[in-house]
Protein backbone atom coordinates (compact mmCIF):
# COMPACT_ATOMS: atom_id res chain seq x y z
CA UNK A 1 0.00 0.00 0.00
CA UNK A 2 1.40 3.37 -1.44
CA UNK A 3 -0.09 6.65 0.24
CA UNK A 4 0.37 9.94 -1.25
CA UNK A 5 3.09 11.94 -0.40
CA UNK A 6 1.39 14.84 1.35
CA UNK A 7 -0.65 12.57 3.21
CA UNK A 8 2.44 10.72 5.17
CA UNK A 9 4.22 14.44 5.58
CA UNK A 10 0.70 15.40 7.08
CA UNK A 11 1.15 12.10 9.80
CA UNK A 12 4.44 13.04 10.24
CA UNK A 13 3.35 16.89 11.14
CA UNK A 14 0.63 15.95 13.21
CA UNK A 15 2.61 13.73 15.16
CA UNK A 16 4.27 14.90 18.97
CA UNK A 17 7.60 12.41 18.43
CA UNK A 18 8.27 13.82 21.18
CA UNK A 19 4.98 12.51 23.31
CA UNK A 20 5.21 9.40 20.98
CA UNK A 21 9.19 8.09 21.98
CA UNK A 22 8.07 8.86 25.35
CA UNK A 23 5.47 6.05 25.70
CA UNK A 24 8.51 3.81 24.85
CA UNK A 25 11.47 5.62 26.49
CA UNK A 26 12.04 7.32 29.46
CA UNK A 27 14.07 11.11 27.81
CA UNK A 28 15.43 13.67 29.57
CA UNK A 29 16.32 17.45 28.43
CA UNK A 30 19.55 18.49 26.88
CA UNK A 31 19.39 21.52 24.94
CA UNK A 32 17.43 21.14 22.23
CA UNK A 33 16.98 17.66 22.19
CA UNK A 34 16.35 15.05 24.45
CA UNK A 35 18.23 11.35 25.78
CA UNK A 36 17.45 8.17 26.75
CA UNK A 37 18.43 4.44 26.49
CA UNK A 38 17.49 3.01 22.98
CA UNK A 39 14.87 0.58 22.81
CA UNK A 40 16.76 -1.46 20.05
CA UNK A 41 19.64 -2.04 21.73
CA UNK A 42 20.89 -3.08 25.30
CA UNK A 43 23.15 -0.01 26.66
CA UNK A 44 23.57 1.60 30.05
CA UNK A 45 24.72 4.64 29.03
CA UNK A 46 22.21 6.89 26.79
CA UNK A 47 22.91 7.10 23.51
CA UNK A 48 19.36 7.60 21.73
CA UNK A 49 18.54 11.21 20.67
CA UNK A 50 15.26 12.34 19.76
CA UNK A 51 15.40 15.90 17.95
CA UNK A 52 11.55 17.36 18.24
CA UNK A 53 12.56 20.47 16.24
CA UNK A 54 13.23 17.99 12.97
CA UNK A 55 11.16 15.45 14.14
CA UNK A 56 13.74 12.67 14.16
CA UNK A 57 15.53 10.16 16.57
CA UNK A 58 19.14 8.35 15.95
CA UNK A 59 21.12 6.49 18.21
CA UNK A 60 24.47 6.91 18.37
CA UNK A 61 25.28 3.52 19.30
CA UNK A 62 23.52 1.30 16.96
CA UNK A 63 22.23 3.90 14.59
CA UNK A 64 19.06 3.17 14.55
CA UNK A 65 17.17 6.51 13.04
CA UNK A 66 14.43 8.45 11.15
CA UNK A 67 10.78 10.00 11.42
CA UNK A 68 8.50 9.03 13.84
CA UNK A 69 7.17 6.10 11.09
CA UNK A 70 11.00 4.90 11.50
CA UNK A 71 10.28 4.38 15.20
CA UNK A 72 7.22 3.02 14.59
CA UNK A 73 8.43 0.08 12.39
CA UNK A 74 11.07 -1.01 14.96
CA UNK A 75 8.96 -0.68 18.36
CA UNK A 76 5.97 -2.51 16.54
CA UNK A 77 7.35 -4.96 13.82
CA UNK A 78 5.53 -2.86 11.38
CA UNK A 79 5.79 -2.26 7.67
CA UNK A 80 6.06 1.56 6.70
CA UNK A 81 1.89 1.41 5.00
CA UNK A 82 1.20 0.19 8.35
CA UNK A 83 3.49 2.97 10.64
CA UNK A 84 1.48 5.30 8.53
CA UNK A 85 -1.74 4.12 9.28
CA UNK A 86 -1.58 3.54 13.00
CA UNK A 87 0.02 6.98 13.25
CA UNK A 88 -2.74 8.50 11.24
CA UNK A 89 -5.38 7.16 13.62
CA UNK A 90 -3.31 8.22 16.77
CA UNK A 91 -3.89 11.90 15.23
CA UNK A 92 -7.53 11.38 13.76
CA UNK A 93 -6.74 11.21 9.98
CA UNK A 94 -8.70 9.36 7.88
CA UNK A 95 -6.94 7.32 5.28
CA UNK A 96 -7.07 8.23 1.25
CA UNK A 97 -9.25 6.49 -0.21
CA UNK A 98 -7.09 5.47 -2.78
CA UNK A 99 -4.68 3.83 -0.15
CA UNK A 100 -7.55 1.80 1.30
CA UNK A 101 -9.29 -0.13 -2.24
CA UNK A 102 -5.38 -0.84 -2.83
CA UNK A 103 -4.77 -2.53 0.82
CA UNK A 104 -5.87 -5.91 -0.84
CA UNK A 105 -3.81 -5.75 -3.92
CA UNK A 106 -0.32 -5.59 -1.69
CA UNK A 107 -0.86 -8.52 1.00
CA UNK A 108 -2.81 -8.76 4.31
CA UNK A 109 -2.46 -5.47 6.33
CA UNK A 110 -1.90 -5.88 10.49
CA UNK A 111 -5.13 -4.11 10.75
CA UNK A 112 -7.06 -7.51 8.55
CA UNK A 113 -4.91 -9.70 11.07
CA UNK A 114 -6.17 -8.35 14.11
CA UNK A 115 -10.26 -8.74 12.85
CA UNK A 116 -9.37 -11.89 11.60
CA UNK A 117 -7.69 -13.12 15.17
CA UNK A 118 -10.56 -11.20 17.44
CA UNK A 119 -12.97 -13.51 15.07
CA UNK A 120 -11.01 -16.27 16.03
CA UNK A 121 -10.76 -15.92 19.54
CA UNK A 122 -14.52 -15.58 19.30
CA UNK A 123 -14.82 -18.98 18.11
CA UNK A 124 -12.14 -20.65 20.43
CA UNK A 125 -14.07 -19.37 23.56
CA UNK A 126 -17.55 -20.36 22.23
CA UNK A 127 -16.35 -24.36 21.58
CA UNK A 128 -14.62 -24.29 25.41
CA UNK A 129 -18.27 -23.31 26.74
CA UNK A 130 -20.09 -25.46 24.64
CA UNK A 131 -20.41 -28.62 26.35
CA UNK A 132 -20.75 -30.72 23.67
CA UNK A 133 -17.40 -30.00 21.93
CA UNK A 134 -15.15 -28.14 24.58
CA UNK A 135 -15.96 -31.07 27.82
CA UNK A 136 -12.14 -31.49 27.00
CA UNK A 137 -10.38 -27.96 27.58
CA UNK A 138 -12.89 -27.01 29.81
CA UNK A 139 -11.80 -30.30 32.50
CA UNK A 140 -8.34 -29.34 31.95
CA UNK A 141 -9.14 -25.65 33.15
CA UNK A 142 -11.18 -26.24 35.88
CA UNK A 143 -10.41 -29.41 37.06
CA UNK A 144 -6.73 -30.46 36.56
CA UNK A 145 -5.50 -26.52 36.86
CA UNK A 146 -8.23 -25.43 39.43
CA UNK A 147 -9.11 -22.10 37.51
CA UNK A 148 -12.67 -20.17 37.96
CA UNK A 149 -15.08 -19.22 35.04
CA UNK A 150 -13.98 -15.71 36.10
CA UNK A 151 -10.52 -16.68 35.40
CA UNK A 152 -11.11 -18.62 32.28
CA UNK A 153 -12.96 -15.38 30.89
CA UNK A 154 -10.68 -13.10 31.77
CA UNK A 155 -8.04 -14.15 29.69
CA UNK A 156 -10.55 -15.11 26.95
CA UNK A 157 -9.32 -18.66 27.58
CA UNK A 158 -10.51 -21.12 24.62
CA UNK A 159 -10.89 -24.51 22.71
CA UNK A 160 -9.85 -25.55 19.40
CA UNK A 161 -11.80 -28.54 17.88
CA UNK A 162 -10.20 -32.07 17.29
CA UNK A 163 -11.43 -31.08 13.58
CA UNK A 164 -9.23 -30.12 10.24
CA UNK A 165 -11.85 -27.69 8.85
CA UNK A 166 -13.98 -26.06 11.67
CA UNK A 167 -12.01 -22.75 12.08
CA UNK A 168 -11.64 -22.76 8.53
CA UNK A 169 -14.99 -22.60 8.05
CA UNK A 170 -16.34 -20.63 10.15
CA UNK A 171 -13.72 -17.55 8.90
CA UNK A 172 -14.96 -18.18 5.06
CA UNK A 173 -18.82 -17.43 6.07
CA UNK A 174 -17.40 -14.25 8.10
CA UNK A 175 -15.98 -13.10 4.42
CA UNK A 176 -12.17 -14.23 5.32
CA UNK A 177 -10.13 -15.98 2.70
CA UNK A 178 -7.75 -18.40 2.84
CA UNK A 179 -5.05 -16.81 1.91
CA UNK A 180 -5.56 -14.44 4.57
CA UNK A 181 -6.56 -16.99 7.01
CA UNK A 182 -2.93 -18.74 6.31
CA UNK A 183 -0.79 -15.01 6.71
CA UNK A 184 -2.77 -14.93 9.63
CA UNK A 185 -1.29 -18.41 10.85
CA UNK A 186 -4.66 -19.74 11.18
CA UNK A 187 -4.84 -22.06 8.44
CA UNK A 188 -2.34 -23.78 6.49
CA UNK A 189 -2.10 -25.47 2.87
CA UNK A 190 -1.04 -29.05 2.69
CA UNK A 191 1.64 -29.51 0.18
CA UNK A 192 -0.16 -32.80 -0.78
CA UNK A 193 -3.67 -32.61 -1.67
CA UNK A 194 -3.64 -28.20 -1.76
CA UNK A 195 -6.34 -28.04 0.99
CA UNK A 196 -6.37 -25.41 3.58
CA UNK A 197 -6.82 -26.85 6.82
CA UNK A 198 -6.55 -25.16 10.74
CA UNK A 199 -3.62 -25.10 12.61
CA UNK A 200 -4.97 -25.26 15.90
CA UNK A 201 -6.32 -28.67 16.74
CA UNK A 202 -7.64 -30.36 20.36
CA UNK A 203 -5.99 -27.92 21.97
CA UNK A 204 -7.28 -24.94 24.83
CA UNK A 205 -6.26 -21.83 22.79
CA UNK A 206 -4.69 -18.79 25.15
CA UNK A 207 -4.72 -15.04 23.08
CA UNK A 208 -1.82 -13.24 23.29
CA UNK A 209 -3.37 -9.48 23.68
CA UNK A 210 -0.25 -6.83 23.22
CA UNK A 211 -0.62 -3.79 25.45
CA UNK A 212 -3.38 -2.04 23.33
CA UNK A 213 -5.26 -4.75 24.08
CA UNK A 214 -5.11 -6.62 20.18
CA UNK A 215 -5.01 -10.02 20.15
CA UNK A 216 -2.00 -10.60 18.25
CA UNK A 217 -1.64 -14.22 17.72
CA UNK A 218 -2.47 -17.70 20.17
CA UNK A 219 -0.77 -20.25 22.04
CA UNK A 220 -1.95 -24.14 22.25
CA UNK A 221 -1.55 -26.62 24.25
CA UNK A 222 -2.69 -30.72 22.97
CA UNK A 223 -5.08 -32.29 24.69
CA UNK A 224 -2.99 -35.76 24.04
CA UNK A 225 0.05 -37.22 23.41
CA UNK A 226 0.89 -35.36 20.34
CA UNK A 227 3.84 -33.38 19.60
CA UNK A 228 4.52 -30.40 20.09
CA UNK A 229 2.57 -29.71 23.57
CA UNK A 230 3.13 -26.20 22.90
CA UNK A 231 2.38 -24.48 19.68
CA UNK A 232 2.76 -20.75 19.11
CA UNK A 233 1.56 -18.48 16.49
CA UNK A 234 4.41 -17.83 13.95
CA UNK A 235 5.46 -14.49 13.28
CA UNK A 236 2.70 -12.36 11.07
CA UNK A 237 1.81 -8.96 9.74
CA UNK A 238 1.17 -8.03 13.37
CA UNK A 239 2.82 -10.70 15.76
CA UNK A 240 6.85 -10.83 16.22
CA UNK A 241 7.26 -13.98 19.04
CA UNK A 242 10.98 -12.32 20.23
CA UNK A 243 8.63 -8.67 21.18
CA UNK A 244 5.49 -9.87 22.71
CA UNK A 245 5.31 -11.09 26.46
CA UNK A 246 2.11 -12.81 27.38
CA UNK A 247 -0.22 -11.01 29.79
CA UNK A 248 1.56 -7.64 29.32
CA UNK A 249 -1.75 -5.80 28.72
CA UNK A 250 -2.69 -6.87 31.91
CA UNK A 251 0.78 -6.51 34.23
CA UNK A 252 1.59 -3.26 32.83
CA UNK A 253 -0.96 -1.82 34.82
CA UNK A 254 0.63 -2.50 38.34
CA UNK A 255 4.30 -3.60 37.35
CA UNK A 256 6.32 -0.02 38.57
CA UNK A 257 8.02 -1.88 41.18
CA UNK A 258 8.65 -5.69 40.27
CA UNK A 259 7.31 -8.34 37.71
CA UNK A 260 7.99 -12.40 37.61
CA UNK A 261 9.22 -13.48 34.70
CA UNK A 262 7.63 -17.41 34.16
CA UNK A 263 8.23 -20.25 31.79
CA UNK A 264 4.67 -20.61 31.04
CA UNK A 265 0.76 -19.59 30.21
CA UNK A 266 -0.28 -21.53 33.20
CA UNK A 267 1.88 -20.44 35.54
CA UNK A 268 1.25 -16.40 34.61
CA UNK A 269 -2.33 -17.49 34.85
CA UNK A 270 -2.12 -19.46 38.01
CA UNK A 271 -0.42 -16.13 39.65
CA UNK A 272 -2.76 -13.66 38.34
CA UNK A 273 -5.61 -15.16 39.85
CA UNK A 274 -3.70 -15.38 43.10
CA UNK A 275 -3.07 -11.59 43.17
CA UNK A 276 0.35 -11.33 41.56
CA UNK A 277 -1.56 -9.49 38.82
CA UNK A 278 2.27 -8.71 37.47
CA UNK A 279 3.32 -12.15 36.17
CA UNK A 280 4.66 -12.58 32.20
CA UNK A 281 5.93 -14.94 29.97
CA UNK A 282 7.56 -15.15 26.85
CA UNK A 283 5.97 -16.93 24.15
CA UNK A 284 8.03 -20.28 22.97
CA UNK A 285 11.10 -18.69 22.99
CA UNK A 286 14.30 -17.67 25.50
CA UNK A 287 13.96 -14.71 26.68
CA UNK A 288 15.89 -11.77 23.72
CA UNK A 289 17.49 -8.50 23.73
CA UNK A 290 13.71 -7.30 22.78
CA UNK A 291 12.22 -8.84 25.62
CA UNK A 292 14.72 -7.13 27.83
CA UNK A 293 13.89 -3.75 26.84
CA UNK A 294 9.97 -4.15 27.18
CA UNK A 295 10.89 -5.21 30.80
CA UNK A 296 12.99 -1.76 31.63
CA UNK A 297 10.14 -0.12 29.86
CA UNK A 298 7.85 -0.79 31.89
CA UNK A 299 9.59 -2.06 35.27
CA UNK A 300 12.65 -1.83 37.89
CA UNK A 301 13.03 -5.18 38.92
CA UNK A 302 12.35 -8.32 37.08
CA UNK A 303 12.06 -11.78 39.39
CA UNK A 304 12.86 -15.22 37.45
CA UNK A 305 10.70 -17.88 38.45
CA UNK A 306 12.41 -20.69 36.07
CA UNK A 307 12.04 -24.37 36.46
CA UNK A 308 15.04 -25.65 38.89
CA UNK A 309 16.17 -28.14 36.09
CA UNK A 310 19.65 -27.93 34.55
CA UNK A 311 17.52 -25.70 31.20
CA UNK A 312 16.04 -23.99 33.27
CA UNK A 313 19.16 -22.69 35.14
CA UNK A 314 20.42 -22.04 31.87
CA UNK A 315 17.58 -19.97 30.88
CA UNK A 316 17.55 -17.82 34.24
CA UNK A 317 21.46 -17.24 33.34
CA UNK A 318 20.74 -16.08 30.07
CA UNK A 319 17.52 -13.98 31.69
CA UNK A 320 19.71 -12.44 34.44
CA UNK A 321 22.55 -11.69 31.57
CA UNK A 322 19.89 -9.52 29.39
CA UNK A 323 18.08 -8.08 31.58
CA UNK A 324 20.76 -6.67 33.63
CA UNK A 325 22.16 -4.85 30.21
CA UNK A 326 19.71 -2.77 30.30
CA UNK A 327 19.58 -1.81 33.93
CA UNK A 328 16.91 -4.17 35.76
CA UNK A 329 17.18 -5.46 39.18
CA UNK A 330 17.19 -8.83 38.93
CA UNK A 331 15.99 -11.58 40.94
CA UNK A 332 15.99 -15.16 41.45
CA UNK A 333 12.71 -17.31 43.15
CA UNK A 334 13.74 -20.66 45.04
CA UNK A 335 10.93 -22.19 45.77
CA UNK A 336 11.67 -25.10 47.74
CA UNK A 337 8.65 -27.97 47.82
CA UNK A 338 7.19 -26.99 44.95
CA UNK A 339 8.13 -27.53 41.30
CA UNK A 340 6.15 -24.27 39.93
CA UNK A 341 4.56 -21.37 41.45
CA UNK A 342 1.42 -22.64 40.92
CA UNK A 343 1.88 -25.63 42.97
CA UNK A 344 3.40 -23.73 45.81
CA UNK A 345 0.32 -21.71 45.91
CA UNK A 346 -1.84 -24.40 46.41
CA UNK A 347 0.52 -26.00 49.25
CA UNK A 348 1.02 -23.07 51.31
CA UNK A 349 -1.36 -19.97 50.57
CA UNK A 350 -0.80 -16.86 48.53
CA UNK A 351 0.72 -14.97 51.43
CA UNK A 352 3.97 -17.43 52.21
CA UNK A 353 4.22 -17.07 48.52
CA UNK A 354 4.48 -13.44 48.62
CA UNK A 355 7.19 -13.88 51.60
CA UNK A 356 8.94 -16.12 48.93
CA UNK A 357 9.02 -13.46 46.38
CA UNK A 358 10.53 -11.13 49.11
CA UNK A 359 13.40 -13.18 50.02
CA UNK A 360 14.45 -13.89 46.33
CA UNK A 361 18.38 -14.00 45.61
CA UNK A 362 20.13 -11.33 43.63
CA UNK A 363 21.71 -12.51 40.50
CA UNK A 364 25.09 -12.76 42.19
CA UNK A 365 23.69 -14.97 44.80
CA UNK A 366 22.30 -17.15 42.46
CA UNK A 367 25.23 -17.42 40.25
CA UNK A 368 27.24 -18.13 43.42
CA UNK A 369 25.37 -21.03 45.00
CA UNK A 370 24.89 -22.97 41.11
CA UNK A 371 29.19 -22.75 41.42
CA UNK A 372 29.24 -23.44 45.09
CA UNK A 373 27.40 -26.48 44.39
CA UNK A 374 29.75 -28.01 42.03
CA UNK A 375 32.34 -28.15 44.32
CA UNK A 376 33.25 -30.08 47.64
CA UNK A 377 34.78 -26.86 49.90
CA UNK A 378 36.71 -29.88 52.26
CA UNK A 379 38.96 -30.72 49.05
CA UNK A 380 41.83 -28.16 48.47
CA UNK A 381 41.91 -28.51 44.70
CA UNK A 382 37.88 -27.92 44.64
CA UNK A 383 38.29 -25.20 46.84
CA UNK A 384 40.69 -23.17 44.38
CA UNK A 385 38.52 -24.03 41.49
CA UNK A 386 35.50 -22.04 43.45
CA UNK A 387 37.69 -19.68 44.74
CA UNK A 388 38.73 -19.40 40.98
CA UNK A 389 35.38 -19.14 39.37
CA UNK A 390 33.95 -17.01 42.38
CA UNK A 391 36.71 -13.97 41.79
CA UNK A 392 35.77 -14.33 37.62
CA UNK A 393 32.21 -14.10 38.28
CA UNK A 394 33.27 -11.04 41.32
CA UNK A 395 34.89 -9.23 38.31
CA UNK A 396 31.91 -9.51 35.95
CA UNK A 397 30.52 -6.71 38.64
CA UNK A 398 31.36 -2.59 37.51
CA UNK A 399 31.06 -1.03 40.80
CA UNK A 400 33.74 -1.26 43.51
CA UNK A 401 30.95 -0.94 46.00
CA UNK A 402 29.09 -4.38 45.00
CA UNK A 403 32.39 -5.88 44.48
CA UNK A 404 33.09 -5.54 48.03
CA UNK A 405 30.31 -7.02 49.37
CA UNK A 406 30.48 -10.01 47.41
CA UNK A 407 33.91 -10.35 48.22
CA UNK A 408 32.64 -10.51 52.08
CA UNK A 409 30.02 -13.12 50.47
CA UNK A 410 32.83 -15.42 49.56
CA UNK A 411 35.14 -14.83 52.45
CA UNK A 412 32.79 -16.22 54.19
CA UNK A 413 31.64 -19.15 52.17
CA UNK A 414 34.92 -20.03 51.55
CA UNK A 415 36.87 -19.36 54.69
CA UNK A 416 39.27 -17.10 52.72
CA UNK A 417 40.94 -13.92 53.94
CA UNK A 418 39.12 -11.12 51.87
CA UNK A 419 41.98 -9.72 50.95
CA UNK A 420 43.77 -12.59 49.13
CA UNK A 421 40.46 -12.76 47.07
CA UNK A 422 40.81 -9.20 46.37
CA UNK A 423 43.92 -9.90 44.64
CA UNK A 424 42.68 -12.65 42.37
CA UNK A 425 39.16 -10.76 41.86
CA UNK A 426 41.52 -7.58 40.36
CA UNK A 427 43.60 -10.40 38.10
CA UNK A 428 40.55 -11.45 36.92
CA UNK A 429 39.33 -7.84 36.10
CA UNK A 430 42.69 -6.93 34.02
CA UNK A 431 42.19 -10.34 32.14
CA UNK A 432 38.69 -9.31 31.21
CA UNK A 433 39.80 -5.67 30.18
CA UNK A 434 42.34 -7.18 27.70
CA UNK A 435 40.17 -9.40 26.39
CA UNK A 436 37.73 -6.80 26.11
CA UNK A 437 40.47 -4.48 23.92
CA UNK A 438 41.49 -7.10 21.94
CA UNK A 439 37.50 -7.79 21.00
CA UNK A 440 37.06 -4.12 20.61
CA UNK A 441 40.30 -3.94 18.53
CA UNK A 442 38.88 -6.82 16.43
CA UNK A 443 35.72 -5.12 15.97
CA UNK A 444 37.08 -1.59 15.13
CA UNK A 445 39.69 -2.82 12.06
CA UNK A 446 36.75 -5.05 10.72
CA UNK A 447 34.14 -1.36 10.92
CA UNK A 448 37.70 0.28 9.12
CA UNK A 449 37.27 -1.95 6.78
CA UNK A 450 33.61 -2.11 6.37
CA UNK A 451 33.40 -5.87 6.60
CA UNK A 452 29.90 -7.25 7.71
CA UNK A 453 28.59 -3.92 6.40
CA UNK A 454 24.67 -5.48 6.09
CA UNK A 455 23.50 -2.01 4.56
CA UNK A 456 25.85 -1.58 2.12
CA UNK A 457 27.39 -4.64 0.94
CA UNK A 458 29.89 -2.94 -1.63
CA UNK A 459 31.81 -0.63 1.00
CA UNK A 460 34.31 -3.15 1.74
CA UNK A 461 35.71 -3.01 -1.97
CA UNK A 462 35.07 0.72 -2.00
CA UNK A 463 36.25 2.45 1.01
CA UNK A 464 37.29 5.39 -0.64
CA UNK A 465 34.66 5.94 -3.07
CA UNK A 466 32.03 5.41 -0.08
CA UNK A 467 33.80 7.84 1.83
CA UNK A 468 32.84 10.46 -1.16
CA UNK A 469 29.44 9.23 -1.73
CA UNK A 470 27.89 9.32 1.96
CA UNK A 471 29.56 13.31 2.14
CA UNK A 472 27.82 14.25 -0.89
CA UNK A 473 24.41 12.05 0.54
CA UNK A 474 25.29 13.74 3.79
CA UNK A 475 25.17 17.28 2.14
CA UNK A 476 22.47 16.91 0.05
CA UNK A 477 20.16 15.53 2.85
CA UNK A 478 20.69 18.69 5.00
CA UNK A 479 21.11 21.75 2.36
CA UNK A 480 18.19 22.38 -0.23
CA UNK A 481 20.75 24.37 -2.44
CA UNK A 482 22.70 21.29 -3.25
CA UNK A 483 19.91 19.77 -4.74
CA UNK A 484 18.96 22.91 -6.84
CA UNK A 485 22.63 22.88 -8.20
CA UNK A 486 22.15 19.07 -8.85
CA UNK A 487 19.12 19.42 -10.33
CA UNK A 488 19.80 22.35 -12.39
CA UNK A 489 23.38 21.24 -13.93
CA UNK A 490 25.32 23.53 -12.37
CA UNK A 491 26.68 20.49 -10.44
CA UNK A 492 27.09 17.52 -13.25
CA UNK A 493 26.34 14.51 -10.60
CA UNK A 494 24.42 11.51 -11.55
CA UNK A 495 23.96 8.34 -10.10
CA UNK A 496 26.05 6.73 -12.75
CA UNK A 497 28.80 7.92 -10.61
CA UNK A 498 28.01 6.42 -7.08
CA UNK A 499 29.94 2.92 -7.16
CA UNK A 500 27.61 1.05 -4.86
CA UNK A 501 24.29 0.66 -5.57
CA UNK A 502 22.96 1.33 -2.07
CA UNK A 503 24.03 5.01 -2.27
CA UNK A 504 22.77 5.31 -5.98
CA UNK A 505 19.92 4.38 -4.44
CA UNK A 506 19.84 7.05 -1.59
CA UNK A 507 21.01 9.49 -4.10
CA UNK A 508 18.67 8.79 -7.15
CA UNK A 509 15.76 8.74 -4.75
CA UNK A 510 16.70 12.00 -2.91
CA UNK A 511 16.74 13.42 -5.96
CA UNK A 512 13.12 12.35 -7.41
CA UNK A 513 11.43 13.95 -4.18
CA UNK A 514 13.19 17.04 -4.78
CA UNK A 515 11.65 17.32 -8.03
CA UNK A 516 8.61 16.50 -7.21
CA UNK A 517 5.31 18.40 -6.41
CA UNK A 518 5.86 17.64 -2.80
CA UNK A 519 9.16 18.39 -2.53
CA UNK A 520 11.93 16.32 -0.29
CA UNK A 521 11.03 15.29 3.08
CA UNK A 522 13.07 12.98 4.92
CA UNK A 523 10.02 10.94 6.36
CA UNK A 524 8.87 9.74 2.52
CA UNK A 525 12.22 7.73 1.99
CA UNK A 526 9.97 5.20 3.97
CA UNK A 527 8.39 4.21 0.98
CA UNK A 528 11.42 2.78 -0.53
CA UNK A 529 13.96 1.82 2.12
CA UNK A 530 14.29 -0.33 5.60
CA UNK A 531 14.44 1.03 8.83
CA UNK A 532 17.81 -0.14 9.02
CA UNK A 533 18.72 1.81 5.80
CA UNK A 534 17.07 4.93 6.94
CA UNK A 535 19.28 4.43 10.35
CA UNK A 536 22.10 4.64 7.92
CA UNK A 537 20.79 7.58 5.96
CA UNK A 538 20.01 9.86 8.73
CA UNK A 539 23.67 9.05 10.12
CA UNK A 540 25.22 10.66 7.17
CA UNK A 541 23.22 13.55 7.25
CA UNK A 542 24.38 13.67 11.29
CA UNK A 543 27.80 12.86 10.40
CA UNK A 544 27.53 16.09 8.00
CA UNK A 545 25.77 18.48 10.55
CA UNK A 546 28.27 17.68 13.04
CA UNK A 547 31.47 18.83 11.19
CA UNK A 548 32.36 22.75 10.71
CA UNK A 549 33.04 22.30 7.17
CA UNK A 550 30.28 22.05 4.82
CA UNK A 551 30.76 24.67 2.44
CA UNK A 552 30.23 24.45 -1.10
CA UNK A 553 33.82 23.65 -2.08
CA UNK A 554 33.24 20.65 0.38
CA UNK A 555 30.25 19.34 -1.40
CA UNK A 556 32.11 20.12 -5.20
CA UNK A 557 35.29 18.54 -3.95
CA UNK A 558 33.61 15.23 -3.00
CA UNK A 559 31.23 15.18 -6.45
CA UNK A 560 35.16 15.71 -8.14
CA UNK A 561 36.24 13.07 -6.19
CA UNK A 562 33.57 10.39 -6.96
CA UNK A 563 34.31 10.97 -10.66
CA UNK A 564 38.04 11.06 -10.37
CA UNK A 565 37.37 7.13 -9.42
CA UNK A 566 34.56 6.19 -11.65
CA UNK A 567 36.83 7.27 -14.24
CA UNK A 568 39.82 5.52 -13.01
CA UNK A 569 37.94 2.46 -12.47
CA UNK A 570 36.42 3.02 -15.89
CA UNK A 571 40.03 3.27 -16.81
CA UNK A 572 41.30 -0.07 -15.28
CA UNK A 573 38.10 -1.99 -17.03
CA UNK A 574 39.11 -0.69 -20.59
CA UNK A 575 42.35 -2.13 -19.99
CA UNK A 576 41.43 -5.22 -19.28
CA UNK A 577 39.28 -5.25 -21.69
CA UNK A 578 41.66 -4.32 -24.22
CA UNK A 579 44.73 -7.00 -22.90
CA UNK A 580 41.39 -9.42 -22.78
CA UNK A 581 41.13 -8.74 -26.80
CA UNK A 582 44.43 -8.91 -27.33
CA UNK A 583 44.94 -12.39 -25.71
CA UNK A 584 41.72 -14.10 -27.96
CA UNK A 585 42.99 -12.27 -31.10
CA UNK A 586 46.90 -13.93 -30.26
CA UNK A 587 45.08 -16.93 -29.30
CA UNK A 588 42.94 -17.06 -32.73
CA UNK A 589 46.24 -16.78 -35.06
CA UNK A 590 48.11 -18.81 -32.83
CA UNK A 591 45.16 -21.91 -34.33
CA UNK A 592 44.94 -20.03 -37.44
CA UNK A 593 49.03 -20.80 -38.01
CA UNK A 594 48.18 -24.17 -36.58
CA UNK A 595 45.81 -24.88 -39.00
CA UNK A 596 47.99 -23.55 -42.07
CA UNK A 597 50.76 -25.96 -40.94
CA UNK A 598 48.69 -28.85 -41.33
Amino acid sequence: MRFPENFIQEVVDRTDIEELIGRYVTLRRTGANLIGRCPFHSEKTPSFTVTPAKKMFFCFGCHAGGSAITFVQKAENLDFADAVEMLANRAGLPLPKESANSARENGVPRKRILEMNLEAAKFFRACLFDPAIGTAGMDYFKRERRLTDATIKHFGLGYAPNSFNSLRDYMRARGYRDDELIAAYLCAKSQKSNTVYDIFRNRVMFPIIDPSGNIVAFGGRVMDDSKPKYLNSSDTPAFNKRKHLFALNFAKNCCAEKMILCEGYMDVIALHAAGFEYAVATLGTAITPDHARVFAKYTKKVIISYDADEAGQNAANKAMRMLGEVGMDVRVLRLNSAKDPDEYIVKFGANRFRQVLEESRTGFEYKAERILSRYDLSVGADKLKASRDLCALIAEYHSPVEREVYLSYASVKLELPTDALRNSVEQAIRKQRREAEAQESREAQASIRHFGDRINSESAQNPRAVAAEETVLGLLLIFEEYRNAVEKGEISLTGEVFMTAFNRRVFERVMTLHGSEAGFRFELLGMDFEPDELGRIEKMEITRQQLSQNGPEVFRSAVESLHEIKKKESMRGEDLNSHLTYLREKKAKLHKGKADTQ
